[in-house]
């Protein structure tokens, strides 16, 4: 498995399909600007996140909002082109649109639910655990 970490733009908002086998998963596209030789070159990725992560980030994937997606890392070919592929297991919204239900920040894993935003309420302790 080759697994990879890319952070950029969407360039157009998400679209949420079904499968034959009733799997919904939601696909979109992230441009990482980079510089090669000093002059600034742009990598399309194409992303797909499965199940209950890819309803998830629908909320989250607009045009020109900010994201970072890991997962596995591949390539198709389509009339003679190369395109970069993640199959996504864990996302994180940086910025840009923002979720509708009000949830603050942090990112969505596979093991678990959308999280690790700052808690907006609750009994904090004063002290740090570590």
């Amino acid at each position: 498995m080759k697994n990879i970490t890319i952070a950029g733009n969407v360039t157009k908002d998400a679209e949420l399909r079904e499968t034959q086998g009733n799997n919904k998963v939601a696909g979109f596209s992230i441009a990482v600007n980079g510089y090669t030789s000093g002059e600034k070159t742009v990598n399309y990725f194409d992303v797909s996140v499965w199940g209950k992560r890819g309803e998830a980030v629908m909320q989250f994937a607009k045009k020109g909002a900010k994201m970072c997606v890991s997962g596995e890392f591949g390539t198709r070919e389509h009339n003679g082109r190369t395109y970069l592929t993640v199959n996504a297991s864990d996302f994180t919204p940086m910025g840009g649109a923002q979720p509708s239900s009000g949830d603050s920040g942090g990112g969505y894993s596979q093991s678990g639910g959308y999280g690790g935003g700052p808690s907006t309420g609750g009994d904090m302790d004063d002290e740090i655990p570590f």
